[in-house]
Parts: structure tokens; sequence; C-alpha cells
């Protein structure tokens, strides 16, 4: 079988799908009928998603014991404290299904002059003058229904902007928004860090070592 790979920049407003009232995938390109994107962003979130009809893939990728991380730009209203920081890097407690939720050990850093590596959002953040706003990197490895925007909301910083930058490191940089590109599988895979040939227990983890208990010496 022949499989089809596709790396889209998602932009706002855009479901993550080819069916449903409003603009969809379908609106960014003619694609084969068998590809699917693998997981979704929020119609209000941007950035990188992935089409294909590799279901291994879309297995890796979804099934949460297959741990890969995903990198967001979140640009936050005011100006992020490093308290804050710390406690998304921790984990924070947020609201998955109506039951509380500790969010995973993340990564979390402040981003500085990273507003021309991004396309300019249609529409546009609405600015206010006196409300000052922080770009901030945060990389997960889980991926729960708007986890970055609550997660941002539990530090006490709203999301304005969220886009996905990348996935392991496949990324977006120099796309422009709604531009699809082509790849074959040996780049799909080698950017996520998974074999071709191979399908081990778990691609994104490192083989763990069983340790050997010492025998007792009498």
């Amino acid at each position: 079988m022949s499989f089809s790979y596709y790396i889209i920049y998602k932009p706002f407003g855009v479901l993550s799908q080819f069916s449903g009232e409003g603009k969809t995938l379908g609106s960014l390109g003619d694609f084969p009928s068998d590809v699917y994107p693998v997981g979704r962003l929020d119609k209000d979130s941007e950035g990188l998603l992935i089409l294909t009809n590799d279901k291994r893939l879309n297995h890796l990728l979804l099934d949460p014991t297959y741990l890969h991380e995903r990198t967001y730009w979140v640009q936050v209203e005011g100006e992020i404290t490093a308290q804050a920081i710390l406690s998304l890097e921790q984990g924070v407690m947020i609201s998955v299904n109506k039951k509380p939720h500790k969010t995973l050990k993340a990564k979390a850093k402040i981003l500085q002059g990273i507003e021309s590596l991004l396309p300019e959002r249609d529409p546009p953040i609405r600015f206010r003058k006196n409300v000052p706003d922080t770009w901030v990197a945060i990389s997960l490895k889980e991926g729960k229904n708007r986890q970055v925007r609550k997660m941002t909301a539990a530090v006490g910083f709203p999301t304005l902007r969220l886009v996905r930058w990348s996935v392991e490191n496949l990324t977006i940089e120099g796309f422009e928004t709604g531009e699809v590109r082509s790849f074959d599988q040996d780049t799909i895979y080698s950017s996520l860090g998974i074999s071709t040939k191979t399908q081990p227990e778990n691609p994104f983890k490192s083989t763990k070592i069983k340790k050997t208990k010492k025998k007792k010496r009498f």
C-alpha cells in the first residue's frame, strides 16, 4: 500500500476535519479520499497538523502509552512569572471530563522575539495598549482536551493565541498559514524518531535495562 503524508499549518478558524459547518481541511487543498488528520487542533488553535493514511503512524502518535513530545508556542495575557513557568513544568490541576487531573511534568520557557517566525493570525489578536503579553513555549507528552489553555489559565495567564509548533523534530518552521507540504515516509518517521523497519513496544522511550538482583553472599 502506498502511504501519503502531508504537513499543514492549520489556520485559526478551520476545523480539523473534512466535514462539518464552516471551513474544513478540504478548503486547504485537494487531498486523497483516504487521508485523515492525526489527532486534532481546536478551531481556535493553529499550527502543525499531520494528514496521512498510515494507520500505524496514527496509532503511535495517538496512543497515550507512546510518549511523544509536542511543543506549543503560546501567547498569554500578562507578563508571566518565573513561579508560573515552574508550575507549568511541575504539573498543574485542570479539569478533564469534569474530573480533576494533574498534568504530567512538562517543559516551559519564555520566548523572545519570535513574532517574525510566525505568520499573522487572521483575525489578529485584539491589541490592548495597557495589557502586556508574553510568548511561552510549552512542551507536553500528553494531550488532554484544550490542555494548554487550561494549564495557562490555572497559573493565572489566559491564552490569547496558541500555535502547535512541532511534534518531536517535525516543525512548521517556514510555513505560511494554510500551507500544505507533502513528505515521504522516511522524512516523517525520522523526524518523529520512529523506525520504518521495526515496531518497538514504545518507539518514543529509551529501552530500560533491567537490574539484576545481586545474590546474597553467605
